[in-house]
């Protein structure tokens, strides 16, 4: 087909002012890629029909229909409109203007220099006129259309002859299933064209993609990242939308240029086949609003850094791992037992809400559960304690999910991880320039984010004291002044506490006020410690469930007998480290062993086992015994009459001088064999050497 662009001799180009490169196929309007994207839409206007030299039509869409386009974009509009103004103020005085069309090419909103409007408006580049190359030929915003990609059109590129006073850049405006919503556009007198504009609105539209993607999964986890831990956080940063399934529900630009992926091919993976990861796993570990970046492996052996941000509303029900031993207060009894067998998951308890989940079989909790669902949607406050680990913040997220604010905001604060010369702006927002470093235009408070839905206070009683006395007042006026304001904001919020310390001792210290803790609460419950629990193993088979769907992982008889006798200091959460790590440890295996443990876990559980069981040598054969019959193993240490007769313990003895003793006694009676000793006392024989050469020999 016959193209007019082939009828001009390649070195033929008019000059464009600040253009620092020749179009000799190595500057930005001699790139091959642009010269055939430009000829191939020549020839479709070409086919088309379009007339070059005629009066363009440029009459716009009546008002009633532009009013049904400009409602149908509403929420194009609004999400572009600020952007549009930060993009002007960079071009501002250089005889241009800022365009927004929707996805046919219509114009819906247009601001610019003042001394350019009226050239625009002689070519209908406002609102209401449409700008698709059925239309106007050969045009940025038409081009970007069709080619779906960043488009540059200038001068005389332009196919109709009226619009060659031009230099148009674009960018097509994307959802996160990578439909156009729209284009946005710089256009401006050729003679003012910059090479950096194109990139400026490229930026723009990426920056548009983000708030569309972040409010289309607020309620899902957004995986942000960059393969430079310093570029997560920026426009160049790739962001994936996670589902509750682990499945990628949506991506930005950046995430499909990072990965080399479609949109279509990147939302057949789930974060295990495209990472190796699981959901669980990320939001355990992003749970800290201190969390660092973590390394994540792409199949072709390819790092990535990433973060993850999420706010769910739906927290249980969304399926999240944590939320299993988000029942979050576990523990077991400390007693030594016969190994049990690991119950199956549907004995966890009932399935039916959020707050059901944590039910898997302690009687503490049910208690816990059945006098929360008592003042549910009551506007009774509820206080949470117990100890690190035990699981708050996972009871506040369910209560907040089978509350009838479920679908509104859930907002966390954690009082002890803000700097104390932060919190206040943190929870009540502050206005532009209320102090050094504040944010232009202001923050919103946590308070007025949970405007609707639940805002939780986790250890609160790390509050500065100064703070509480604005935390009761805005309690009792459900008003927020932010700072550097003398504007209150309404609020409506339900609050739900937390804390691992003790408040009333705290109030006699003076270091929390009274007034605000019997405003605090109105109902306060305790979760249970994870070593006062009787459902361990419940939690054991929930998490493993989930971690490890696609097999049904057992632990071994010796790791359940480690597991009952230990103390668990860090509670459920530490519980769900172990086993997370013992899942990946046994790939490819159907049971958990010792082996597939932390090194330091088994030293501070066979502590705790040494304790357990009194300290007592344990049931060792006798030089010369039947290799028929072995000595018993730990949970039968005491009903032994071959067991060598235990020391009696002396004054000022230590843990550790007796668990020490244990070992050598063990260790002598078996002849010096330490494989034997490690079967017998059920720790490994690198433990054994490690503390037998650190402590020397006995003298």
């Amino acid at each position: 087909m016959h193209s007019p662009m082939r009828d001009r001799p390649a070195q033929y180009r008019p000059q464009r002012q600040g253009e620092d490169v020749p179009r000799n196929g190595r500057g930005p309007f001699g790139d091959v890629s642009h010269l055939n994207a430009i000829e191939h839409s020549h020839e479709r206007c070409a086919a088309l029909g379009v007339s070059r030299i005629d009066a363009p039509d440029f009459t716009r869409v009546g008002r009633s229909d532009f009013n049904v386009v400009r409602d149908r974009n509403r929420r194009l509009h609004d999400h572009a409109a600020p952007v549009m103004e930060m993009l002007y103020e960079q071009i501002v005085n250089t005889e241009s203007m800022v365009v927004l069309t929707d996805s046919t090419g219509t114009i819906i909103h247009s601001i610019g220099d003042d001394d350019f409007l009226e050239k625009a408006s002689k070519v209908a580049l406002q609102p209401g006129a449409n700008w698709s190359e059925p239309s106007k030929g050969t045009n940025a915003i038409g081009t970007a259309l069709v080619e779906e990609t960043p488009t540059l059109v200038h001068a005389d590129e332009h196919y109709l002859h009226a619009n060659h006073f031009l230099t148009c850049s674009a960018a097509p405006i994307l959802d996160p299933r990578g439909n156009i919503l729209g284009v946005l556009d710089v256009s401006g007198d050729h003679r003012s064209y910059h090479q950096h504009t194109l990139a400026l609105v490229k930026m723009s539209a990426r920056m548009i993609e983000n708030r569309w993607l972040g409010e289309d999964y607020r309620q899902l986890l957004r995986l942000h990242f960059h393969s430079r831990a310093e570029f997560i956080g920026t426009l160049m940063e790739g962001i994936l939308a996670v589902g509750a399934d682990g499945r990628i529900a949506g991506a930005n630009r950046g995430a499909l240029e990072q990965l080399g992926m479609s949109g279509a091919a990147l939302r057949m993976h789930t974060l295990t086949t495209l990472f190796g990861t699981t959901l669980g796993a990320l939001v355990e570990h992003f749970r800290s609003p201190l969390a660092t970046p973590i390394s994540l492996a792409l199949p072709n052996g390819r790092h990535l850094m990433a973060l993850a941000r999420f706010n769910w509303p739906a927290w249980a029900t969304m399926g999240e791992p944590v939320a299993a031993p988000a029942a979050s207060a576990g523990s077991s009894t400390p007693e030594a037992r016969p190994a049990p067998s690991i119950p199956p998951a549907s004995a966890a308890g009932p399935t039916g809400g959020a707050l059901s989940q944590l039910r898997t079989g302690d009687a503490h909790v049910d208690v816990v559960v059945d006098k929360i669902r008592r003042v549910l949607d009551r506007d009774i406050p509820i206080l949470i304690l117990g100890e690190t680990g035990t699981g708050k913040e996972l009871l506040a997220r369910a209560i907040h999910t089978d509350s009838s604010r479920g679908k509104q905001p859930f907002v966390a604060v954690n009082c002890a991880s803000i700097p104390e010369t932060l919190i206040e702006a943190e929870l009540f927002g502050y206005e532009d320039g209320a102090f050094t470093g504040a944010r232009r235009k202001g923050a919103a408070g946590k308070i007025v984010q949970a405007n609707g839905g639940t805002l939780f206070l986790d250890e609160i009683g790390d509050m500065p004291l100064p703070l509480q006395a604005h935390l009761l007042r805005v309690l009792q006026e459900r008003q927020v002044t932010p700072l550097g304001s003398s504007k209150s904001i309404a609020v409506d919020v339900t609050i739900i506490c937390a804390t691992h310390r003790n408040l009333r001792e705290m109030i006699e210290r003076h270091a929390f006020r009274e007034d605000l803790f019997y405003r605090l609460n109105g109902l306060a419950v305790r979760l249970p410690a994870l070593r006062e629990r009787t459902d361990l193993m419940a939690l054991v088979r929930r998490i493993l469930d989930r971690e490890c769907a696609s097999r049904r992982l057992q632990l071994a008889p010796d790791v359940v007998r480690l597991f009952e006798a230990y103390s668990w200091p860090g509670n459920v959460r530490q519980l769900f480290n172990v086993l997370r790590t013992a899942c990946v440890m046994a790939s490819g295996e159907s049971t958990i062993t010792r082996a597939h443990l932390s090194d330091d876990f088994v030293d501070d559980a066979e502590r705790s086992v040494a304790v357990h069981v009194g300290v007592a040598t344990p049931a060792v054969a006798a030089p010369g015994a039947d290799p028929g019959h072995p000595a018993r193993s730990v949970d039968s240490i005491g009903s032994s009459n071959a067991a060598a007769p235990a020391s009696p313990v002396s004054a000022g003895q230590t843990l550790g001088d007796l668990e020490l003793e244990t070992i050598r006694r063990t260790v002598e009676a078996l002849g010096g064999n330490i494989s034997e000793a490690s079967k017998r006392l059920g720790i490994s024989r690198n433990t054994i050497y490690r503390k037998l050469r650190w402590n020397g020999p006995r003298g």
